[in-house]
């Protein structure tokens, strides 16, 4: 309700500020408890997370309010994408609303402070409860990307309950590059060489535009990896029918448009990868019913964000009940029996 009333005026702001906005405010709200777990708990990549609903990269870039997130009911949070070195993004504006379609698009370009200032936060937390992915990417100008990862991945392995490496932006020239067979082998290797042995799961993000023999080959790479997760999928650069006037903007598209896509990417890796490997379902999930159909499609966990942006931050703990609800009118004990169940 309290959303609702405040909205409009949030809405009266060009969107990179009314973000901004957000930050600021959760910097000072109360500090909650992380969600327990329960009904909804579910192990992935030996990780326990209390529920699988997650807020996905790009919400909070510099880790400035990891705890505040979890405190609105999330299972999980995904800080970053963060660079080695700060980053000041493309120009601006490069956030767009399409209000008509519930659905935004951005082309923000990595812009984060760089690794050393959100190491200096990630340090201060120390080990508090709650389950951190750290999300890390390439500095646009690198002459080196995959040093770049292998930096960050050493950095960030002592503060991250996962590393998640973003190679699925389209926002950053040739970054997409990275997911092609023999250079996605070269950057897994050398991450996974420069985790600590008891170090982090990796998880593995991919774009949704992606063609069949892609996405076979990401499959058996992660398979043969043994990588945590796949989170499956970023913003889109393909473009359905819109009604906004900003959908021709170029950039990445989130969102309800993306729902469909997204979730057929989601059943294509279920079936490359025989559901050997844990999946994280993400792109246009609204709703206990976007999720429950993502979980039911074989994801283990979901990620959402632009949702937040038209139904607020009471959207976790809305589509926990709602989706705990759904859980027991269809008979399942457990949400690991619903995964794949479709």
């Amino acid at each position: 309700m309290l959303f609702r009333l405040v909205r409009p005026a949030l809405f009266a702001l060009d969107p990179e500020t009314a973000h901004r906005t957000t930050i600021a405010a959760l910097k000072v709200a109360p500090a909650r408890r992380p969600q327990a777990g329960g009904l909804l708990g579910i192990e992935v990549a030996g990780l326990s997370f209390p529920n699988p609903v997650g807020m996905a990269a790009g919400f909070d870039k510099d880790a400035e309010v990891p705890d505040a997130v979890l405190g609105l009911g999330f299972g999980s949070v995904e800080v970053g994408s963060i660079t080695p070195r700060p980053q000041a993004g493309n120009p601006r504006p490069r956030l767009f609303r399409l209000e008509e379609d519930r659905a935004v698009i951005n082309r923000m370009g990595f812009n984060n402070g760089g690794a050393a200032a959100a190491e200096a936060r990630l340090r201060r937390r120390g080990a508090r409860a709650g389950i951190l992915g750290i999300n890390i990417g390439a500095n646009k100008d690198s002459p080196d990307r995959i040093a770049d990862y292998v930096a960050l991945t050493r950095r960030f392995a002592p503060w991250a309950s996962y590393l998640t490496v973003n190679i699925s932006s389209p926002n950053t020239p040739g970054l997409r590059a990275l997911q092609d067979e023999g250079a996605l082998v070269a950057l897994l290797d050398a991450v996974l060489a420069a985790r600590p042995e008891a170090g982090p799961p990796v998880f593995l993000k991919v774009a949704p535009d992606l063609e069949p023999a892609d996405i076979d080959a990401i499959a058996r790479i992660a398979l043969e990896r043994q990588l945590g997760a796949l989170i499956v999928s970023n913003t889109t650069i393909s473009r359905p029918a819109l009604a906004s006037p900003h959908a021709g903007e170029a950039g990445g598209l989130s969102g309800a448009p993306l729902r469909d896509l997204a979730q057929q990417r989601l059943r294509d890796f279920r079936s490359a990868t025989g559901g050997a490997i844990p999946l994280v379902g993400v792109g246009g999930i609204a709703s206990a019913q976007d999720a429950w159909a993502r979980i039911r499609a074989g994801a283990s966990l979901v990620q959402l964000y632009s949702a937040m942006v038209y139904h607020g931050p009471g959207i976790a703990r809305g589509i926990v009940r709602g989706l705990e609800t759904l859980m027991r009118r269809e008979g399942f004990a457990t949400l690991a029996e619903a995964v794949g169940s479709e």
